[in-house]
């Protein structure tokens, strides 16, 4: 699914409802909670806090579904193009970055 077709899938679930989007603070409060729940099942898999005895494991994938969730929701709000955003975006890392890094031979 191409980001153009992931921003038309939750614009049209997000107009079914008379609510719409949440506000930007809202959806900036969102955001953090889910990226807080991503850290937290990060901690428990590969830092020293494990989990309680009767706790489910976390789905790390579906935690970082939740975060592209909000941040589409977002940028469909604000009218963002994120596949044009991330294609501007990845041109800044290719340049700024392009011999930062060992490459592999």
């Amino acid at each position: 699914m191409s980001f153009a077709e992931a921003q038309a899938r939750v614009d049209a679930w997000i107009s079914q409802y008379e609510e719409g989007y949440f506000d930007p603070l809202t959806n900036m409060t969102r955001l953090s909670e889910e990226v807080g729940e991503l850290a937290r099942e990060v901690n428990h898999r590969f830092g020293q806090k494990t989990k309680k005895k009767n706790e489910a494991d976390g789905d790390m994938a579906m935690e970082m579904a939740d975060i592209m969730f909000v941040l589409i929701c977002m940028a469909n709000r604000e009218g963002i193009d994120l596949q044009e955003s991330f294609d501007r975006m990845m041109v800044k890392v290719e340049g700024r970055d392009a011999n930062r890094w060992t490459r592999r031979r």
